[in-house]
């Protein structure tokens, strides 16, 4: 029996975080939450580290963060901002650092520790399409394990047991469609935030739920294998499979094909990524493919799904591209949600800032970050452009 694996989790208030607090709950005797780190919520940190009670929790938000400081458990220590996020990822008692962080905030923490020797367990989709070079290169000089989490990545690190890159044909992530899968094109300019905000089958942030609406999410994703895997991103594809019970797919050169299945709940992947490479019993819900009676697969609709074809192209090329395409998606989608913009604008501004882009190859982690404010600023730009006026 493998010893207890001391983990630490930034992002832990957010969804990723309360299902990695449920693991660890489930699994007590083989995982110790040592560090918990949050945005903005003080009340809900205060009372995961009242119930963990461990080594040390991090606020980035330095002023809610004197509001908790006298009210923690005894011999947890208390850190804030961008520093705290870092104190929490090179923390020495620290086996493995989860990073469920939205956003760029998690590249400085995973970069520092991986280079303290910690193993990491990636959940934020920025941390390698932003710098999967430089974060898969710092990765294999300090023998340090990326252990994907998002249940797509998790399903083909589970498949590709054993085998070696040369085997693969292709790797296939699935995607639900999102809430508009069977809306004609042409009615997509219709489309208010409360439709898009309904995912059929996950429950996430508002942020990631645009995503999946508009499959930016499963561009992002695809560029996230290409990093994560080693393959090139012309062996990186999308299905689209409704029922979200084949979380992925490998397809192998002699055409075979191993798929990982499970219902939909991260605590499968959480649970795989902490105990790995060992498989352990829990009370999460059993598969039972008679009473889910069918699966189906097609495929995505480029005209209606263009996000993939940017991701494709924002992956192929690489350098700062990726980067560009991520940060002005995430200047659209709020856009989006506050009303400012028609729902197809949101690819439109991120095509647009891409074409505006001058990539710069194999990048600093200075030159990625100068990269994502550039693209900032330019999206602000163009949503500008796009603003609805109303009557």
């Amino acid at each position: 029996m493998s010893s207890k694996k001391r983990v630490v989790i930034l992002g832990s208030t957010g969804s990723i975080g309360e299902s990695a607090l449920k693991v660890a709950r489930d699994i007590p005797d083989r995982m110790e939450v040592v560090g918990l780190a949050a945005g903005r919520s003080a009340q809900a940190l205060l009372a995961q580290a009242a119930e963990f009670r461990p080594r040390a929790v991090a606020l980035h938000d330095t002023a809610e963060l004197e509001s908790i400081r006298g009210r923690l458990p005894t011999g947890t220590d208390c850190h804030g901002g961008p520093e705290g996020l870092i104190r929490l990822a090179t923390l020495p008692e620290a086996d493995l650092v989860l990073i469920s962080i939205v956003g760029t905030a998690g590249l400085a923490p995973a970069l520092a520790a991986i280079k303290a020797g910690k193993a990491l367990a990636v959940a934020s989709k920025e941390i390698l399409v932003m710098a999967g070079e430089e974060v898969t290169r710092e990765a294999a000089r300090h023998n340090v394990p990326i252990l994907p989490v998002d249940s797509e990545h998790n399903a083909i690190f589970q498949c590709l047991t054993g085998e070696p890159t040369r085997h693969i044909r292709r790797l296939i992530l699935t995607a639900s469609g999102g809430p508009f899968r069977q809306t004609p094109a042409a009615d997509l300019n219709k489309v208010v935030p409360a439709q898009a905000l309904k995912h059929p089958t996950w429950t996430m942030g508002r942020k990631i739920t645009i995503d999946s609406a508009t499959l930016f999410n499963k561009g992002l994703e695809m560029i996230e294998a290409r990093w994560l895997f080693g393959v090139p991103m012309s062996q990186v594809e999308v299905v689209v499979h409704p029922q979200s019970i084949v979380h992925s797919l490998v397809e192998f050169v002699d055409g075979s094909q191993l798929a990982q299945l499970s219902h939909s709940d991260m605590c499968f992947p959480i649970q795989y990524a902490v105990t790995y490479p060992e498989r352990l019993a829990n009370r999460l819900r059993p598969l039972n493919l008679a009473e889910v009676g069918s699966l189906t697969f097609e495929a995505p609709d480029p005209e209606k799904f263009p996000a993939l074809r940017l991701a494709r192209e924002a992956g192929t090329v690489g350098g700062t591209l990726p980067a560009v395409l991520n940060a002005a998606n995430e200047i659209a989608v709020p856009a989006f949600l506050e009303g400012r913009i028609l729902f197809p604008s949101i690819w439109h501004i991120v095509e647009a800032v891409m074409k505006r882009h001058s990539t710069v190859e194999h990048p600093s982690l200075d030159a990625i970050l100068k990269a994502d404010a550039w693209a900032r600023a330019t999206a602000g730009e163009e949503v500008a452009h796009r603003q609805i006026v109303c009557p």
